[in-house]
């Protein structure tokens, strides 16, 4: 039987008279990594502060793999692994230090403390500042430090708020790599990000908030299916003599398609439509050296969705 995952039923939390969550409910499944997505102020820390037990829902319910945070909190915790976005850390000690320190408070034995944290600075790549105080540590180099203290007592529920922040781009990789493995292994992983870009290839489903709420699937769907920008590039021509031959070629007005630096810009309704352009593109013989989406799906439900609360 696969293990529950993290389920959110009609949360709503207020600070005096700011509504921060307005009405959230969501699943985050076993095995699978979940984004949540949306733009500064719609709520998302706040809801990742509940999920961790930290703040308690004024209404609604939530499940941390079967658990009640709000009833139990201790047993939540200990299944739960929770890296906020920026986690203090202790700055006299080590990296190898602060995770030993970081599984004795989770009750795991000294030996069984050690052992996890050598295998921990391998995985997040920290290995060669094992025995360096986090006082030297740069930002991306804390937000690895603050991953693995996350993972220290082998969590089967993730909650990340922005952890790719920081890093370098190997580190990024390394980062994708390492959590589609967890993931692959059961985990749940809630992951928030404003580098919708990284998330979109790590991520099995995203949920959206806006104003406090999750969108509803209809809207999200909607969203998606919107003409979407997509970039052409010819090898043998820049992209003012290439909008000719394509718009000729797309039976569309060459004088209404916009140009970006190389590629010509040409919207589509759906994916289907694009690969039937490109196909016409290529059957009238015109060299094509790129034809991609100008943003990803997740960007480009999330753009969408905010210029319908303009």
């Amino acid at each position: 039987m696969t293990l529950p995952g993290i389920v959110v039923t009609g949360v709503r939390r207020s600070f005096g008279p700011v509504q921060a969550v307005r009405d959230v409910s969501l699943e985050a499944r076993a095995g699978a990594v979940t984004g949540l997505v949306g733009p500064n102020g719609s709520g998302k820390t706040t809801l990742l502060l509940m999920l961790a037990s930290l703040l308690a829902p004024d209404a609604g319910s939530i499940r941390i793999g079967g658990v009640d945070p709000v009833a139990d909190p201790a047993a939540a915790r200990a299944i739960l692994g929770w890296m906020p976005d920026a986690l203090g850390a202790w700055p006299s000690l080590t990296a190898r230090e602060t995770l030993v320190m970081t599984g004795r408070l989770y009750g795991l034995e000294p030996e069984h403390a050690r052992a996890g944290a050598e295998r921990l600075l391998d995985e997040v790549g920290l290995r060669a500042l094992a025995d360096s105080p986090a006082r030297v540590f740069s930002r991306g180099q804390k937000q690895r430090l603050g991953l693995a203290r996350a993972l220290v007592h082998d969590p089967r529920v993730l909650l990340l708020d922005e952890p790719a922040s920081g890093l370098d781009p190997q580190a990024r990789i390394d980062l994708r790599v390492l959590l589609r493995r967890l993931a692959s292994e059961g985990r749940a992983i809630l992951l928030s990000s404003h580098i919708l870009s990284e998330l979109e290839e790590v991520v099995d489903d995203a949920v959206f908030l806006v104003d406090g709420a999750t969108v509803s699937s209809e809207r999200v769907a909607a969203a998606a299916g919107r003409l979407r920008t997509w970039r052409i590039r010819l090898a043998d021509r820049d992209a003012t003599a290439a909008v000719l031959p394509v718009a000729q070629t797309l039976g569309l007005d060459a004088a209404l398609i916009p140009i970006d630096r190389r590629e010509v810009l040409v919207s589509f309704a759906s994916d289907g439509d694009a690969a039937s352009a490109l196909a016409a593109l290529v059957a009238a013989g015109l060299p094509v050296a790129e034809f991609a989406a100008a943003t990803g799906m997740l960007e480009h439900t999330f753009l969408d969705l905010e210029g319908d609360r303009s």
